[in-house]
C-alpha cells in the first residue's frame, strides 16, 4: 500500500490540475488514504487479504497509467481517458466518473482474481472485505458529485451531465464487478476462455468510457 500511495501521491504533483487523470487522480488518492487508515486501524476482518485487494486494485490503474507515459498500449477501459484527458470540450465530472467506470468496471474485477491467486483462495473468502472495500468506493463516487457537480442553480434538467449521472450506478457497477470476478475465476483452468471473456469485458468497458467522455456544450 504504501508503493501504491506514493505513487498516487507522486501523480498528484506532477500532473496539470485539469487533465483528465489527475482529476480521477485526486478523488481516488483520497479513498485509497482512507482505506490505508482503516487497515491501521483494524477495520478489516482479514486485513491482509484485504491490503492484498486494494493494492492489486490500485496497481491495474497505475499500470495503465505507466503504459501510456511509455507508448504502450493500455487496456481498453482507460483508453478513452488517456486519450481524451486533455480535452477541452469534457468536463472535470466525466474524467472522474470515465476513471471510476474503467476502475470498477473492469479492474476491480481482475484485482480480485489476483488477490485469490497471491493468497490461495477463493473469493468468497474475500468477499466480506470486498464488501468493505466498496462501501469506501461508494465514498469515491459521492466525493465526485461533491467536489465535482455544478451547483443546482448551474446545472438544469436538460443538461446532458444530469443524464450521464443518472444512467451510471456505483452500485451497479461493483455487483457487475464480483459477477466478473467470480466468473474469471471458475474460468481459470479454460485460459483462453477466461482470456476472452476479460478481453470483452475489457472492451465493454472502454465503449461505456468512451460515450461518457463525449464533449458538452459549456
Amino acid at each position: 500500500m504504501d508503493a501504491v500511495l506514493a505513487r498516487m501521491r507522486a501523480l498528484a504533483k506532477t500532473l496539470p490540475e485539469r487533465d483528465g487523470i489527475a482529476v480521477f487522480n485526486r478523488v481516488y488518492l483520497a479513498v485509497t488514504e482512507a482505506v490505508d487508515q482503516r487497515l491501521a486501524a483494524g477495520r478489516f476482518a482479514n486485513p491482509r487479504a484485504a491490503a492484498a485487494l486494494d493494492a492489486r486494485f490500485a496497481e491495474r490503474y497505475l499500470s495503465a497509467v505507466d503504459a501510456a507515459a511509455r507508448g504502450r498500449r493500455a487496456p481498453a477501459c482507460w483508453r478513452p481517458l488517456l486519450q481524451l484527458r486533455r480535452h477541452p470540450g469534457v468536463r472535470p465530472l466525466q474524467f472522474a466518473l470515465a476513471g471510476v467506470n474503467a476502475h470498477i468496471g473492469h479492474d476491480l474485477a481482475l484485482a480480485v482474481v489476483d488477490a485469490c491467486t497471491e493468497l490461495e483462495c477463493e473469493p468468497a473468502d474475500l468477499e466480506g472485505d470486498f464488501d468493505r472495500v466498496g462501501d469506501l468506493l461508494a465514498a469515491l463516487e459521492e466525493r465526485v458529485r461533491e467536489d465535482l457537480m455544478p451547483g443546482p442553480d448551474l446545472l438544469q434538467v436538460a443538461d446532458p451531465l444530469t443524464h450521464l449521472l443518472g444512467a451510471w450506478s456505483l452500485e451497479r457497477a461493483r455487483d457487475a464487478a464480483w459477477s466478473s470476478a467470480r466468473a474469471l475465476w471458475a474460468l481459470r483452468r479454460v485460459p483462453d476462455v477466461a482470456e476472452e471473456f476479460a478481453q470483452r469485458l475489457d472492451a465493454a468497458v472502454g465503449f461505456a468510457g468512451r460515450l461518457m467522455l463525449t464533449p458538452l456544450p459549456d
